[in-house]
Parts: C-alpha cells; structure tokens; sequence
C-alpha cells in the first residue's frame, strides 16, 4: 500500500464512520460496520486508528473541521461583541444539523481529559475577547469572559440536542445574559451562569449525571472566580 492509498483508506474510514455516528446520533456504532462500508479487514483499521477511540479521535477532529469550516465562512462586523453574539448562534446551530458530531465534540465527558481539536474554536473565542478587552468593554478578564461563553454555550446546545427540541428563545435569553455578565451591560436577562445551573439541576437525567455533575463543576468555578474578581 503506498502512502498514497494508505491516507486514501484513513479518510475513507473517518468518512464511514462520521456516517454512521451521524445518521445514529447517540448511538454506539460498530468497527466492523465502518470496514464493511470501506471494504477492509479489522487489522487495517487497527493499523490506521490503533483502537476504537483512535477512530473516534479522529472524527471528533473531523467535526470540528466541519465546524471551523463554516465558522472561516462566516463575515466579521468588526464588533467584538456582536462577533462573539454570531459565533453563538453559529455554535447552536451547528450542534442541532450535526447532533451526532456535537455530542462526541462536548458531550461525551472522560474528567480531566479534552480533544486536543476543541482548543481551536476556542483560540478564536478567546481572540474575540481579548480584542474586547483592548477595547476597555469588559467587566472581566479576557479568558474568563471566553470560559463564560463557552460553558454557557455548550450547556444550551446540549439541553436542546438531549431534548430534541430546539428553544430560540432560551439561547438568546442566555446568551445576552452572558454578554451583559462580561460587558457589565444592564439588561434584564439575570446570571447567565445561575440560570444554566438552574437548567441542569432542574432536570439532572437531561444530560445524564456524570455530564451534568462535571457541567454544575465548571459553572460553580466560574462563579466563584467571579465572585473573587468583584471582591477584589
């Protein structure tokens, strides 16, 4: 097999398997079904992947190229803020097309470990709120205003993909909340970071209990770090 062909039989593998993590969302997929639509033996696999987590490495990579893809294509306004409130909006919407990516992307929780592809979306996020803080429009540290949007964001795409039901109304409530918690903007939108806490204990079984204990975790750090910013 040349080099060629071998990197031909990978991504025709990750493609297989995106295919079926997307047509099954949630759902486990089998190794010997991506070889059967690919056309190889298990070793090959093996070869390529190492294991099945190797293969889900992968695609999880994948996902987040699908992503950043359509992030690229997206236009800035040259308004930190409004960028930040589109970048929102576009982390939502991707979560409910793509479910199956998504849940693999944010939703599937090992403590203390992340994908390594998770950082790049969240270099532009951070890049957007450091620009902000340039500009003297937050209340908060860059990165901390970045951990604020990120947690809250994913915490709502998660809620709508596990309920099946997309709430327009409850993203932009949240996300404003957000924003006027970085900005230090009045509004009438609350504690974005009390009111994802409040959806989750609410209903624990949404998210399963080890992904809404390790989501109630991050959120008590980030008020507590906020908490110890006013203090100070």
């Amino acid at each position: 097999m040349t080099a060629h062909e071998g990197s031909g039989t990978r991504e025709r593998l990750i493609a297989a398997a995106a295919e079926l993590i997307a047509s099954s969302p949630g759902e486990d997929f089998s190794l010997r079904a991506v070889c059967d639509a690919v056309g190889v033996k298990m070793p090959t696999l093996y070869h390529f992947f190492g294991a099945k987590q190797g293969l889900i490495d992968a695609v999880v990579e994948h996902g987040f190229d699908l992503y950043l893809g359509q992030k690229s294509a997206m236009e800035h306004s040259g308004d930190p803020i409004q960028d930040i409130r589109a970048g929102w909006d576009a982390h939502v919407a991707f979560g409910l097309q793509n479910p199956g990516f998504y849940t693999l992307m944010y939703g599937t929780v090992r403590p203390g470990y992340s994908p390594a592809a998770q950082s790049r979306p969240s270099e532009i996020l951070r890049e957007l709120t450091a620009r902000a803080a340039g500009m003297g429009r937050l209340v908060v540290p860059s990165d901390q205003a970045a951990a604020h949007v990120l947690v809250a964001n994913i915490g709502v795409t998660l809620r709508q993909i596990i309920l099946a039901e997309p709430d327009p109304a409850l993203s932009a409530a949240v996300r404003e909340g957000v924003i006027a918690a970085i900005t230090g903007a009045d509004g009438d939108s609350g504690d974005p970071v009390a009111t994802v806490v409040e959806l989750a204990a609410a209903d624990p079984s949404a998210l399963g209990e080890a992904e809404t204990a390790l989501l109630l975790s991050w959120l008590a750090r980030l008020r507590a770090r906020r908490s110890g910013a006013a203090d100070g």
